[in-house]
């Protein structure tokens, strides 16, 4: 029987990235976020562009979570949210997961909140900011 085997992500330049990757090497490790290849980043980004609608948004999170095994945190700041800088959006820090993946993701879907002010309006509802006490 022929083994197929999946491409991973090619390691970052030494000093260039905190990716953690050797954390990996061991027995048993959750090697999923290795499976996110360059090719592979940019066509999440795309699908992340393409994102019209608040449920397609949470459909990609839960994509994210069971593809990669990471968290991807869409939630209001701490303080009073007047832009939508005040909206956090964080792509959890896992061993594998590279530096330039953490910043892009949370861009690119900046980005898209940014075309679809109804996404964020629709984030803020969920978090019980427009809805009753």
């Amino acid at each position: 029987m022929q083994q197929v085997t999946i491409p991973i992500r090619t390691e970052c330049p030494p000093g260039a990235c905190v990716c953690e990757r050797e954390l990996l090497d061991t027995p048993g490790a959750d090697i999923r976020p290795l499976y996110l290849t360059r090719l592979e980043e940019e066509k999440l980004l795309e699908r992340i562009e393409r994102v019209a609608s608040y449920d397609e948004l949470k459909r990609l999170q839960e994509r994210v979570r069971a593809n990669l095994g990471v968290e991807l945190r869409i939630t209001p700041g701490p303080n009073e949210v007047r832009t939508l800088r005040g909206i956090l959006i964080v792509l959890e820090d896992r061993p594998g997961l590279c530096k330039k993946v953490r910043q892009s993701v949370p861009a690119a879907l900046r980005k898209v909140l940014e075309r679809h002010p109804e996404i964020a309006f629709a984030i803020l509802d969920a978090h019980d900011l427009f809805g009753p006490p």
